[in-house]
């Protein structure tokens, strides 16, 4: 079996390219991809306006299966949000709560164990991410992770965007290389990505205003990445940026990529939105979400792995998007809240059997991952057996 990408896919890529009849429009941008070339910023604007849907679709595909052959990924996890108090407020953010909310919660160290311990018989990564506590410093964490993988040794954490090792940095007096490393140590596995929303800081003015700058962003994951942590990256789009800020976004994380290299998964995910929110968003349709992926891919050769993340575009969009060259769709999740309190409506009960259909639906072959795809297994759902009955004489 193929595990992760395979080695000729740059040599897969330009004998498919070369087999198919493109539209004069896509033609240099095929040719670049076929001479393994990076495609450019007027490229992207051409893709964006291209009126054809699914020959975008294709092209992207063919990359990915290039990649991948009919592999697609997905792991068991779940998803553990340890508060929900943050010293933020982004207008487009349903989950964050100031300290004296009625519903403001955090999870002490034995909580969020006793929580994991409900799923630690078969899951195999734990997502946590959550507000801004004014009062969680390095020493926390590090106690919430060394305890956890104390408890669980076989569980990766997966843990803590930008913004949150930022902000334990800053509340530490330490730098942001000292915190990442401390909590490696401690079991920090990898960054999950989430906060990159637009790296463009006019747009971040207005919709997380107060948040890492696009700058700071990159130099942590970048941080993590010298330090041998792989982590993703995201893209909250369809808020109140451009089509050509959306190009800056890819073309940043691009850049990063080539410098740092330890970007293993990118997550395009649309702003859900609900009436009391950032009114002013342009939402994406579905045709759109399927669009940025297949841009995604063609834009990110040099990162592995674009993710359907399901969570946000639920459980049709993301079998659609298998076929527009998404090769990930995340994992079975279990619980999450920051995706649901933002509208949400992907079903949170579905194990490795339901997770495999989906792929399957897709024409795909379901492989079964750890976090950081380095460990890789074919999935084959158990078969039904159905007894009959003979007709009674």
């Amino acid at each position: 079996m193929q595990a992760g990408v395979a080695r000729d896919w740059q040599e897969l890529l330009t004998s498919s390219l070369e087999k198919e009849d493109w539209p004069n429009e896509l033609t240099s941008i095929v040719h670049k991809l076929s001479m393994g070339e990076p495609i450019n910023r007027a490229d992207a604007h051409v893709l964006f306006q291209y009126s054809d849907l699914n020959t975008i679709g294709k092209l992207a595909n063919i990359i990915k299966n290039s990649m991948f052959g009919s592999q697609v990924f997905f792991n068991h996890n779940v998803h553990i949000n340890q508060t929900n108090i943050c010293t933020l407020a982004c207008k487009f953010c349903a989950f964050r709560r100031g300290r004296r909310a009625d519903d403001a919660y955090q999870m002490g160290i034995q909580d969020y164990l006793d929580d994991l311990n409900q799923y630690a018989d078969y899951v195999d990564e734990v997502h946590s991410v959550g507000g801004l506590h004014p009062d969680w410093d390095i020493e926390h964490y590090e106690f919430l992770f060394s305890e956890t993988k104390n408890k669980f040794p076989d569980i990766h954490i997966k843990a803590l965007t930008a913004v949150e090792i930022k902000h334990i940095a800053n509340l530490s007096n330490i730098s942001i290389h000292e915190t990442l490393k401390r909590l490696k140590n401690a079991g920090l596995g990898s960054l999950p990505g989430g906060g990159a929303e637009i790296l463009d800081d006019d747009v971040r003015k207005i919709i997380c205003n107060g948040k890492e700058s696009s700058s700071e962003y990159l130099e942590i994951h970048g941080a993590a990445h010298s330090i041998g942590m792989p982590t993703n990256c995201t893209m909250l789009f369809g808020t109140v940026e451009s089509v050509d800020q959306r190009i800056t976004h890819l073309l940043k994380l691009r850049s990063q990529q080539d410098a740092s290299k330890g970007f293993q998964c990118f997550v395009p995910y649309p702003f859900l939105p609900d009436s009391s929110r950032l009114p002013q968003a342009q939402l994406a349709s579905g045709s759109e979400i399927l669009r940025v992926i297949a841009i995604s891919r063609i834009i990110l050769t040099n990162i592995p792995h674009i993710k359907a993340y399901r969570m946000n575009i639920g459980d049709e969009l993301a079998e659609l998007a298998l076929n527009f060259g998404a090769d990930d769709i995340d994992g079975t999740v279990q619980k999450e809240s920051i995706m649901h309190l933002a509208g949400s409506t992907a079903p949170l009960s579905h194990d490795k059997n339901k997770l495999a259909k989906i792929i399957e639906n897709a024409g795909s072959i379901p492989i079964l991952r750890n976090t950081i795809y380095t460990e890789f297994e074919e999935y084959k759902p158990p078969k039904t057996i159905v007894k009959s009955r003979l007709p009674m004489a």
